[in-house]
């Protein structure tokens, strides 16, 4: 081939590589048939890690991924990894993935998109006989949710380093089963050392979770970064006293100071725009017995910002204000920090290929932050990551009545398809 027909190739290869997409009807089978294992009466799904029916998602990956022409590893965390070889096997791997497992009361999409989007991606590109010269990787993450065991997003966690695997091999459900027990138990207590394998680059494609893209009528979401997090656990001790006898400005009462607490939580959010996110989640009466001053309340705190000078800032607005609640109530108030997640960005070229994926595909976009946590998030500490939000009816999710629209879906699983196939192909 002279010089000249090898330029006329290339040309018309990335001329049909850029008039490429994937089979929307497809996905959306692909993502119902997964739905029916679990199904719930309200139409969502209870699939909980490392449960029998987590074993029947499980499979019915690793089943479609070898259809699609791919090889599967499993590490010893249960994290699976469907590999679709690459011109050069040795570079890195260009991953996507999220998780299949659900809340007790889940939806169809949670995690369940961004794992059947990567699939349908590596179905598209061996369709269509594109081999990228990096191989490509679809992620199944165990655990994310946290529902059954701790920590959450345990296997991704793990795969960074965050989380040591002898420890969470440990962790034990209300059951008392270990999550060693329950990967023997399924079949997916693999051999591939944790963390062992490298990434190139990190895409998951997800429901956004919230309703800011459906508010603004727009498809895709192009997120810049996930919000840090600070949780705490609270507990006020004042004094249980007869509620009649006992005068108002005579009392300790530990219910009414978590009240003012509350109120002290939501206001320093709404101080810390436009990201500052306040939540009390959990609150715990004692003795919870109608003419009895609450002598004790225990309650949790989640805190959250896009930044961590802001995050802190919020922390430090938090110690002040329970000390001086403390003193105003005669009461005791011990605050503990539990959870520090810290804001993390994600790659700047990637988020721009999201961008720029968007624009060449017509889809309106939109820079979103995510709010929660993601695989996603840890990933970004070791390679370079993005996320693809697309919209979630009225923005509900970790409910049985999550939906999503089957024409944003398929956007979402659209740009996956140009990002990977542009980050696994040389310049």
């Amino acid at each position: 081939m002279t010089t000249l027909q090898a330029v006329h190739a290339a040309a018309a290869t990335a001329g049909a590589r850029a008039d490429l997409r994937i089979d929307g009807e497809r996905l959306w089978d692909t993502l119902m048939r997964l739905a029916a294992i679990g199904a719930t009466p309200k139409g969502g799904v209870c699939r909980l890690a490392l449960t029998d029916l987590d074993r029947q998602g499980r499979d019915f990956f690793v089943a479609e991924a070898k259809a699609a022409g791919c090889t599967i590893r499993v590490d010893a965390i249960g994290n699976i990894f469907a590999r679709l070889a690459g011109r050069d096997d040795a570079l890195p791997p260009v991953m996507t993935g999220s998780h299949i497992d659900t809340q007790p009361t889940g939806g169809k999409f949670d995690g369940n998109y961004g794992v059947f989007a990567g699939i349908e991606v590596l179905r598209t590109l061996a369709d269509a006989g594109i081999v990228t010269d990096a191989p490509l990787e679809v992620a199944v993450w165990t655990n994310e949710e946290g529902s059954r065991f701790v920590p959450v997003m345990m296997g991704s966690g793990t795969f960074i380093g965050e989380f040591a695997l002898a420890d969470v091999l440990q962790q034990r459900d209300r059951d008392g089963i270990c999550v060693g027990q329950a990967l023997q138990a399924i079949g997916y207590a693999g051999q591939e050392p944790v963390g062992a394998r490298p990434v190139g680059a990190y895409f998951e494609a997800h429901i956004e979770q919230g309703p800011v893209l459906e508010a603004n009528d727009t498809t895709i979401g192009v997120v810049t970064g996930a919000l840090g997090q600070r949780w705490y656990d609270v507990v006020l001790t004042g004094m249980e006293a007869h509620a009649g006898p006992t005068p108002m400005a005579l009392r300790k009462d530990a219910l009414l100071a978590a009240s003012e607490l509350v109120g002290i939580v939501n206001r320093i959010a709404l101080d810390h725009p436009p990201h500052g996110r306040g939540t009390v989640g959990c609150l715990s009466v004692h003795p919870n017995s109608r003419n009895v001053i609450p002598g004790k309340v225990t309650m949790t705190v989640d805190l959250r910002a896009g930044d961590d000078t802001v995050l802190s800032a919020m922390d430090a607005a938090l110690h002040e204000q329970v000390a001086a609640l403390a003193a105003r109530g005669g009461i005791a108030i011990d605050l503990q920090q539990v959870v520090y997640f810290p804001p993390q960005p994600f790659d700047v070229q990637l988020v721009e290929a999201v961008r720029g994926g968007a624009r060449r595909l017509g889809h309106s976009a939109m820079e979103v932050i995510s709010g929660a946590g993601h695989d996603a998030v840890y990933l970004a500490r070791v390679a370079p990551a993005a996320m693809i939000f697309v919209p979630c009816k009225d923005g509900i999710s970790h409910n049985e009545i999550e939906d999503a629209r089957p024409e944003h879906l398929e956007a979402g699983c659209n740009v996956l398809l140009h990002a990977m196939l542009d980050a696994a192909t040389r310049p």
